[in-house]
């Protein structure tokens, strides 16, 4: 007999997000919700959906009553509580309920954007040199023009728009002060890089084949994965804004993507599946823009299509999550090292993984 598997997800709820117009974004996991169980039941597992509400204790509760072989952790984290959804997996953890995707640790590091490029800094990768503002510390600002403002803790693009892109001390006043103020606390500021951005993703010890953003926007309309690029499709971003995968490169940038990912992969203490998303600069240096654990596998994602290029089916795609899952059984993931300043991945296992992305 197969597995029961209990898929656990954030139900969604009104927040904060529907002021800004942004609540696509939370209730977007529950197409995630049918199409993992659809796959689930394909394979021939036992499956039971599970949605969370808050208060987290009360979450807690219902996870302590499950009776499952394992969970398929798809919770995001409680609607404008986005740290909520490493807290759902410490619980996992601490209830001895294996589970899919990330540990806590990971989720944590990665949702604050601020640890987590200075985790990548001390490694030796290349990331935007960045800020922490505040409307009280501008006359701090020491980078150079173009920046991004972004909120320091926050997902799915909430919080991003072409505004964000600032080209003079006006316009960061004014993005640093909206984003502290919808958002909470400091904002992130960073050097924005304009070059092409690729993203790949990381399943267990293989990369999948690189995706690319190809962007068609019209002129001073900077390029970048915005709101409205991912949750509106009548949008001009979002009509501008296409996925090449595999992307079209060379094998040697390609291996260097392979490389920088699976470092990433294992510096951020990642299990199971995350992508990273990353930039050429000017001079041609690939540089790291965010890490996301646990990303969105809906059909069409990024991930699911680079699964597909790969020559997995969804349900292939949703069977190798849970198979990664299941070996770790014992291994909750939470002691995981992060990598020394200059470490890498062995070059046997970089060129392994490069052939396998060129799908």
């Amino acid at each position: 007999m197969r597995a029961r598997v209990a898929v656990v997800y954030n139900q969604p709820l009104k927040s904060r997000y529907d002021e800004q117009g942004e609540q696509a974004a939370v209730s977007g996991v529950l197409e995630a919700v049918e199409a993992v169980h659809d796959a689930l039941l394909k394979l021939g597992y036992g499956v039971v959906k599970v949605p969370l509400s808050p208060p987290l204790h009360h979450a807690r509760q219902r996870l302590t009553t499950l009776e499952a072989d394992l969970i398929f952790n798809l919770f995001e984290g409680f609607a404008g509580h986005p740290e909520t959804e490493a807290e759902i997996a410490a619980i996992l953890s601490a209830l001895k309920l294996p589970f899919t995707g990330c540990p806590a640790k990971a989720l944590k590091l990665a949702l604050d954007k601020a640890k987590a490029k200075a985790v990548l800094k001390r490694a030796g990768i290349n990331t935007p040199d960045f800020q922490l503002l505040r409307p009280g510390t501008l006359p701090s600002f020491r980078l150079s023009y173009p920046c991004i403002v972004k909120p320091r803790r926050e997902d799915a693009s909430h919080g991003l728009s072409s505004e964000n892109v600032v080209y003079d001390f006006a316009s960061l006043e004014q993005q640093v002060t909206t984003v502290s103020r919808y958002y909470g606390g400091q904002a992130l500021v960073e050097h924005f890089i304009e070059g092409r951005e690729f993203n790949v993703s990381v399943l267990g010890d293989t990369v999948l084949p690189v995706s690319e953003i190809a962007y068609s926007l019209p002129k001073r309309v900077p390029p970048l994965l915005t709101f409205a690029a991912k949750w509106q499709p009548d949008s001009d971003y979002f009509q501008g804004t296409k996925v090449v995968c595999p992307a079209e490169i060379g094998a040697k940038e390609r291996e260097n993507i392979a490389r920088t990912a699976l470092t990433i992969f294992a510096l951020l203490g990642c299990r199971g599946y995350a992508r990273v998303d990353m930039r050429w600069d000017g001079v041609g240096q690939l540089n790291v823009i965010e890490v996301n654990p646990n990303p969105d596998i809906t059909p069409g994602s990024g991930s699911a299509r680079q699964a597909e290029a790969a020559g997995m089916t969804y349900p292939q795609f949703i069977e190798k999550i849970v198979k990664l899952a299941l070996e770790r059984k014992e291994d909750d993931g939470q002691d995981t090292p992060h990598a020394k300043k200059g470490q890498n991945i062995p070059d046997g296992t970089a060129a392994r993984h490069a052939r396998v992305q060129t799908g």
